[in-house]
This record gives structure tokens, sequence and C-alpha cells, in this order.
């Protein structure tokens, strides 16, 4: 994230463009110069989810509710200073960025690895040094925020530059994140996440004209500069050469320079006292290597140019790039892009999507809509133990029937179509799971949505408000589900849990590895979390941490955010606050109910002899079971004897997944990468991918 070796230059070279600043004070002066506009502070949300996120435990699935209260006391603290948040969140990842998105979630994998390596060697959580945010907290943050009233966005692009183009507006005070880009982009002032104290509002600004006296650049030339030293877009490995010539050139003057930061010191000083000499004589492409880079490296510097700013570094000439709800820049013909404009069967539904989105209100439908293609980040999930499937996979069939639902059976499409010869749709999903190198997305085809009487335009779904179609929402999503059969069922469920019933009688369908102790346990949790204050769950202490339950938990989470995305995509016919964590789940909770039920606990042990959720348990319960076995799954128990136990000296039983080990789930033939079956309760056995050409 941001330009490769300049956070660690400025920390061991530059402090002095560091400067202690406090918010308060900066909004009082605001006031006092510009009275009537509230003085607001731009949030790079994605830069601050990790140091927003606080309580100890982080493994089980997360503290919802103590996260809630973090969040919650944030935005306290800035409304009482009577400042403004204005948050952005990634809305997508741009085609430029995908190799670095790949890349990261590369990373992200061996961190993983080595989180259920650690896990199964000591039974406890690692220490805070391997922190791994918890799954979903991207999606949940945004929700969050927007309960509690703040304004909240989701980009149209990468985040940073709509961050950056906001902090030009006069009543802005800063940019609160932690991203080097923020140096770079010629924007108002940076504001470091990781330095703020919450009970002063004091902070770290970094300044880049300061930096840019140190470098004896101009803050018109930091672009190019990030560029040649790497960023998103650019790859480091790109200009290694030419940046050890730089420091070759340089170290023979001072050896300090090369250990303390000359790298960065030496392009600065190539750009200064060579390339501007011949600035404006000669194109970029002479005085640098390009090669055949030189249209990555001309965006990438043009990435960094807001609405009405201008580079000395491009030449002007009559081409353009243009790119959706982004300025105009000068560069080259080779930079234009290929997404090409839609052309819709219902452009009505395409604007109200794009509204949604930006407004932070659904999740992946705008993407679907406009461009065909989605991706999902990482998960804890245990490659080496795959009883329990990917969530990639547990929950394709449900996406497959949204875009059916999206994308409408047999129109033309918004999107440049990928097909494989026979005209049907795909997208193109870019899904962590183990196994997938990540080269391609899988091109994924959706599945009919059988509604009777037929599927309901996107028109009626999102903007009708005659009665009755509340209930039409409804069965759509349960049919997205799969689920038309458990309607009637679930009306016997108690209103705020009918999305978790709904959650798990699909999850209970589709994984067969999960038994009767697991839904035991992820019901008991729910109903025990109602009466829990954050306090109590903040003290409840685990005996050891069980791998199979973090990635049951995972697996939930990644469930409730497709809830999100089926119920943005039907209309919202479920109230949201009903399937928030921090309504209906608590990680430590969770895995203290796992482990109970593993032991044989009963299940008035379970819900701690609170008698009163008792009958919604057993409604739960039997919605759920009652619902599988119309599809001739029965739920079976791991237990292999006996009477329940109901206290601590139950029998310890092992945890391990209660599947076959074998073949892998689905059969492919090699190279296939096209995915439009279905197929109930596949996910009994280890999954497998199928091989990938050549």
């Amino acid at each position: 994230m941001g330009v490769r070796g300049l956070q660690g230059f400025v920390g061991s070279f530059c402090p002095h463009i560091c400067t202690v600043v406090n918010l308060r004070e900066m909004a009082e002066c605001h006031r006092s110069q510009h009275p009537g506009s509230p003085p607001t502070v731009v949030v790079d949300a994605m830069c601050c989810l990790r140091y927003w996120y606080t309580p100890e435990s982080w493994v089980c699935g997360g503290q919802w509710r103590e996260y809630m209260d973090a969040l919650r006391a944030f935005v306290q603290a800035f409304e009482e200073a009577g400042i403004r948040l204005v948050f952005f969140f990634d809305g997508m990842v741009e085609r430029d960025k995908r190799s670095e998105w790949v890349k990261r979630r590369h990373k992200n994998s061996r961190d993983v690895a080595r989180i259920f390596h650690h896990l199964k060697s000591h039974g406890q959580q690692p220490s805070r040094h391997m922190f791994f945010i918890p799954t979903g907290l991207a999606v949940f943050t945004r929700l969050a925020l927007k309960a509690l009233g703040q304004e909240t966005h989701c980009s149209l692009q990468e985040a940073d530059y709509e961050v950056a183009e906001r902090g030009l507006w006069d009543d802005c005070l800063g940019i609160l994140g932690e991203d080097t880009d923020y140096l770079i982009y010629n924007t108002c002032p940076y504001l470091s996440i990781r330095e703020l104290c919450l009970d002063t509002l004091d902070t770290v600004q970094l300044s880049r004209e300061k930096l840019c006296e140190s470098l004896r650049l101009a803050v018109a030339d930091l672009p190019l500069l990030a560029c040649l030293l790497g960023n998103d877009i650019v790859p480091e490995s790109l200009f290694e050469s030419f940046r050890y010539q730089c420091l070759s050139a340089h170290s023979a003057t001072s050896k300090e320079l090369r250990r303390r930061g000359g790298t960065v010191l030496a392009v600065a000083d190539h750009i200064a006292q060579i390339l501007r000499v011949h600035q404006g004589k000669k194109a970029l492409e002479e005085l640098l290597p390009l090669g055949p880079h030189t249209a990555l490296f001309y965006k990438g510097v043009a990435s960094y140019l807001l609405p009405g700013q201008t580079s000395p570094w491009l030449s002007p000439t009559p081409q353009t790039v243009v790119t959706l709800d982004k300025q105009t820049t000068p560069v080259p013909t080779d930079l234009q892009p290929q997404h090409g404009a839609p052309l819709v069967s219902d452009p009505e539904a395409l604007q109200v999507a794009r509204a949604h989105h930006v407004q932070g209100e659904c999740y992946l439908v705008y993407n679907i809509m406009r461009s065909g293609e989605i991706e999902c980040s990482n998960t804890l999930e245990d490659e080496l133990d795959q009883a329990l499937p990917s969530q990639a996979f547990v929950y394709r069939p449900v996406r497959q029937r949204v875009y059916a639902l999206l994308l409408g059976a047999g129109e033309g499409s918004a999107w440049d179509l990928a097909t494989d010869g026979s005209g049907a749709k795909e997208v193109k999903e870019w899904f962590v799971y183990a196994g997938n190198p990540l080269k391609d997305p899988d091109l994924v085809r959706p599945l009919p949505v059988n509604i009777p009487g037929g599927v309901p335009s996107l028109k009626t779904l999102w903007l009708t408000q005659e009665p009755g179609v509340q209930a039409l929402r409804l069965e759509v999503l349960l049919a997205c589900f799969n689920l038309s059969s458990t309607q009637e069922d679930l009306r016997a469920v108690e209103g705020p849990f009918r999305a978790l019933c709904c959650l798990l009688v699909y999850l209970f369908l589709q994984v067969d590895t999960l038994c009767l102790e697991d839904l035991h346990a992820l019901i008991a949790q729910a109903l025990c979390l109602q009466g829990k204050s954050t306090a109590q769950l903040v003290d409840l202490q685990l005996e050891h941490i069980d791998p199979r339950a973090v990635q049951l938990a995972s697996l939930l989470l990644r469930g409730l955010t497709t809830l999100v995305f089926v119920n943005s995509a039907c209309g919202f016919p479920l109230d949201v606050n009903d399937f928030m964590p921090w309504n209906i789940f608590d990680g430590k909770l969770f895995h203290q109910k796992y482990l109970q039920s593993e032991r044989g606990y009963a299940v008035e042990a379970l819900l701690e002899q609170n008698r009163a959720w008792l009958a919604c348990f057993l409604s739960l319960k039997v919605a759920v079971v009652k619902a599988c076995l119309k599809e001739s799954r029965r739920i079976g128990s791991r237990q292999p004897w006996g009477v329940p136990h109901t206290g601590p000296r139950a029998r310890q039983q092992t945890s391990s997944g209660c599947g076959p080990q074998g073949q892998p789930w689905r059969e492919q033939g090699p190279g296939s990468r096209q995915y439009a079956h279905e197929q109930r309760r596949k996910y009994s056995r280890p999954l497998g991918r199928p091989s990938d050409p050549q």
C-alpha cells in the first residue's frame, strides 16, 4: 500500500516532516476562519480497520459488540469536538491494480497458514503481531458507521483517489489514514490514524511541502517520484536497476546515504538535477528506461492527478484517459481504457444500483451490473484440513442466482461479455481459496431463479412501493438461497432470528460435515448473546482454541456478508440489523458454546439455564431440521453414544471434522474454469481444485 520505501524513509531520515497537531484546535481555527462551514475530516476507512479493531480476541471470529462500542467511541470523540467525519471504503479493484491485489492475497494466505499452524501447535490465539482482521470487517464496519448516522461512501474506483479528491473541499481539515499515497496527492494535509490519541485528538500531520524541501522537488514532481520508487500501479521491480544506478552514482559521496534511505534521495536527486534539465524538451520515454512499460508508467503518474490538476511530466495531447467519475487527464493514446460504455437493458436500474453503491448501502451489486467482475479477500480457512469447505464454494450457488437476477435471463449484457462460445453470460470471480493461484478469475455462469409467475424486474424489486411487493422481495431472496420451500417454516421463527435461520438452513443443506453439535452451538450463542453486556463478553475466557471452530465462525460470517449481498439485490426484504454480527454473533461466545457442545452439554446448559430462551432455541432448531429433512438431509450427531452431559466434567471429545476424506468435492475436467451446475450437499468431502490450463 502506498509508495514503496517512503514510509521508512520518512521515519528514519525525514522525521521533521511529521508534526504533532491537535484536531480540536484545528477545528476551532477553521470555524473562526470559515463561519458556517463545519470542519471535516475525510477518513480512509480501509486504512483504519486494524486500528479501530481493539478487542483482544480476533481469531475466533471477532468481538463485534466490543468493536461496535469502539466505533461509537471514535465517532463520539469527533462529534464532541464539532468535527464532521466523512468515511470512504474501497468499492472495487481497478484493473491496473489487480496484480498488486493478487500479491497481497498470496501474502495473506501465508499469514493464515501460519495462524492455523500456531492454533494446532499451541491451542491458543497467536499474539497481536500475527493479527488478521476478522472476516467481513470492512463490510460490517461500513454498515455500522451508517447505523451510527455517519456519512459513508463506497468508491467507484480505488478509494484513495476519491478520498484525496474530497480533501480538496474548503471544509476539509485533513485526510485521516495510513497510506503514503496521501503524501503524493496534491490535496489537504495527511493525518496519521496510527498516531491518533482519541482522548486528546492529538495526531501526527505529515507535510508534503516539507518533504519536497528535503528532496529538493516540487509538489508536481512527487507523482513521478512515486512511480520510480514503485506503487500499486507501477511494480517496484520495474525500475529496480534504474534505482540501483541512481544510488551507485551517489554512494561514493555518502555511505550514510545508502544506509539511511539513500534510494529515495538518489532518485529524487536524479529528478531534480537531470530530468528537470530536459523537462518540456524531451518525453519521459527518452529520459527513462521505460521500454514496453511506457503506457503503464504514464498511467501511474496520471493516477495522482486530481480534477483540474496537470503534470509537467505529461505532454498534453488530444487524446485523454477517461474513467468513471474520474478527471480527464492528458496521457498518451495507448493508455485509453477498454471498459466500454454500458448498453444495459434497464439503465434506470443501473442508476439506482450506482446510487446505492456510492452511499454504501449495497454490496457487490453495482460491480456485477457494471463490470461483471467481483472479488473476495482471504478468510480464516485451513487449507490443510478441508473437512469444512471454502466459503467461496459454499455460497457460490447463491451468487449464481443473484447474477441471473441482476443480469437478466437472455438479455444483452452491460459489460464486456465473457463466453465459452455458447453466448452464456459469465461473471469473473476473484475469490481466495486453497489451491487457487489467482492467475485468472473463475468464470461463473448464472443459475436460474425459480419463482412461480417468473422473476420480477429489478425496477419492481427496487422502486415499487405497492402492497405485497415486500413479500415478493422476500420470496425472491429465499429463491436465491434455493429455500422457497422453507417459507412457511421460517414464519414460526421469532422475527429477529429469521435471517439467521435462513442462513443456517442453507449452510446445513450445503455442508454435510456440519452436525447437530454445530447447530446447537450456533443457535445457543445467538440467543445467549442477547443477555450479555459488553463487559461480560470481554471477561469471557476460553480454555483453548479449536481450529475447526475458527473456520466455522468464518464460514458463518461470510454467510452474513452474503446475506447483505442478496438482501440488497432483492430490494431489502430483511431488516439489515437482524443479521449484523453485533446482534447475533460473538466470536468468543460461539467458541465457548462450540467447545461445550462438543463435550456433550445439554441444551439447558448451553443456554446457561435460562429457560426463557428454550422455546426460541427449539423453534430455530425445529425449523432448520425440518427444512433439511424436506431435502433428505438428516443432521446427525457426532456423539457416538449415550446421554448428553450437563457440566464441565463432561467427556472431552475430539473436534475434528466429521466427513469422509477422499476425492475432491466436485468433478471437472482438466483446465475447466467454468461453473454452472449446482448439486445439493456436495461438500461432504475435502475440496480439490481442477488443474489449471498450462
